[in-house]
């Protein structure tokens, strides 16, 4: 039996309003669900929605220029879009919890480590300040912080990268929330601790039960984390299946497109210089797309056809689907 999902998402829509003061999608009716001890990857190139979605589901835009086109986004019965924004803030690093790109924007310079995750553990539980202190040295222990009771009130500049990001994510968990979505959270990092914060994040992921977003263009990294894969186009879902399914065989064009161009590591260990695939072109601008496939004019497969609508999303087999009308091999 599949395991209940934590987060459904169906068909968000999120706008931004141009300077000419049109507004324009750049979420256009995703949705995605994860659940307990699951990690759903999300990929695609820079430009292609995926921060813009998780930004959305968090309510992190701002309504200057942002705003709500349509859909739900559901947690434990309620619509996280239908919440006041007071009621939103008892949500956010409770019940779903993100990790950002790049850790030393993330963290207050002002302020050391080790209060900023107390900080969120007051904000959201009803417990003295030395509880939270303790609670927040835990955490610190738990992310693999060395000597914790040093780092404490130490500030951001003091750390190491690797530690910095280790600081996020002890943030991220202080309340031990049901969804954590990490958006890029080994960018900046080295191999070596890249390898150890997405072990880490696995880890917890198992001990806490919780569903795991990850948002990432390393497709090295869905390989080996990753339960499911959601692959993002010019603000859409444009496929999604198991991960053993996709790294098979990918059905949408742009997926093919996306694998092709990962360096394969059989050639490199036997010496075999083979040119990379390249995808032509780029992410076409959000506020200038047509009624037709955003991909038409980088996708070697495309007809006349692809211009008369934005494919719909197919259902396959084993929960997998694909948007596109020339999908098959």
């Amino acid at each position: 039996m599949a395991a209940e999902n934590l987060l459904s998402v169906e068909r968000i829509r999120t706008e931004f309003r141009s300077t000419r003061g049109a507004w324009f999608p750049v979420v256009d009716e995703v949705d995605l669900s994860v659940a307990a001890g699951e990690t759903l990857a999300v990929v695609g190139e820079s430009g292609c929605g995926k921060s813009m979605l998780a930004h959305s589901i968090m309510r992190l835009l701002p309504p200057r220029i942002a705003r709500s086109g349509g859909g739900r986004v559901m947690l434990d019965g309620r619509d996280l879009l239908a919440l006041s924004e007071a009621e939103m803030r008892g949500v956010r690093g409770k019940d779903v919890s993100m990790i950002f790109q790049e850790p030393m924007t993330s963290l207050n310079p002002l302020m050391p480590v080790g209060r900023q995750i107390v900080e969120s553990i007051l904000e959201h539980d009803d417990c003295s300040r030395a509880d939270a202190n303790r609670r927040g040295l835990e955490l610190m222990d738990l992310v693999g912080i060395p000597e914790a009771r040093a780092r404490f009130d130490q500030y951001p500049h003091h750390l190491s990268g690797g530690m910095r990001q280790r600081i996020v994510i002890a943030i991220a968990l202080a309340c031990r929330p049901k969804v954590l979505i990490a958006d890029e959270p080994t960018t900046a990092l080295d191999v070596t601790i890249q390898a150890q914060v997405l072990a880490l994040i696995d880890r917890l992921k198992s001990e806490l039960g919780m569903g795991v977003i990850l948002i990432t263009h390393d497709l090295g990294v869905v390989a080996e984390w990753a339960q499911r894969v959601m692959v993002m186009y010019a603000g859409r879902k444009v496929e999604e299946a198991d991960a053993e399914s996709f790294f098979r065989g990918p059905k949408h064009p742009y997926s093919r497109a996306l694998l092709a161009s990962v360096p394969r590591p059989e050639d490199v260990l036997s010496g075999i210089v083979r040119p990379l695939a390249e995808i032509p072109g780029a992410v076409p601008p959000m506020d200038r797309l047509g009624q037709g496939c955003a991909f038409y004019q980088r996708c070697d497969r495309r007809s006349d056809a692809c211009l008369a609508a934005a494919p719909p999303l197919q259902q396959g087999d084993r929960h997998n689907a694909v948007a596109c009308i020339h999908s098959e091999p």
